[in-house]
């Protein structure tokens, strides 16, 4: 199933090359060439153009973003801060277990474990709460935020903490997301 769309733009490939000569393919992916010299190639270079341009970046918490990093900030102090801390410096003693089983609450400065999972999970985990992604006997006491915050909220509250770890931490947690 995926050679078919490989052989269909091989397939118009041709057909321009046929109609149109050399410079077909440049005309048929640049609209603005094709624009200029005909209107055949004007069409088809616009549809061509939307096979072979690749989709924008998925979402993500993206450190470097300035607007978003305020924002997740604004939403961290108002939905995380109560538990993991003013400063993401967690709860006291967060590795050791309450009397209802579950951990406190982590840091999520460099001192924790956040930095040692991928976004996607981190995306997940609060946005589904730590339960849904627990594994078999181990109690979470995260909630999930999926119905109080909006996708683009939580991918800035992980943009807002990673922010606040030192470059050598981003870089570390950067190559889990490749």
């Amino acid at each position: 199933m995926r050679k078919r769309p490989l052989l269909i733009l091989a397939f118009i490939a041709l057909c321009i090359l046929a109609i149109g000569g050399g410079n077909a393919i440049r005309k048929a992916v640049d609209p603005d060439v094709a624009s200029t010299s005909n209107p055949i190639f004007a069409g088809l270079g616009k549809a061509l153009k939307g096979l072979v341009t690749p989709p924008p970046p998925p979402p993500g918490a993206h450190a470097r973003d300035a607007k978003l990093v305020a924002q997740g900030q604004a939403v961290y102090e108002q939905h995380c801060a109560d538990c993991h801390g003013k400063n993401l410096e967690g709860e006291p003693d967060w590795r050791t277990k309450k009397p209802d089983g579950t951990l406190p609450a982590p840091p999520h400065d460099e001192s924790g474990h956040t930095w040692h999972h991928h976004d996607q999970l981190l995306f997940d985990y609060t946005k589904h709460g730590g339960q849904a992604l627990a594994p078999d006997g181990f109690k979470s006491g995260m909630p999930a935020f999926g119905e109080t915050l909006s996708d683009d909220d939580i991918w800035a509250v992980l943009a807002f903490i990673k922010s606040r770890w030192p470059a050598e931490i981003q870089n570390r947690q950067r190559a889990r997301n490749q």
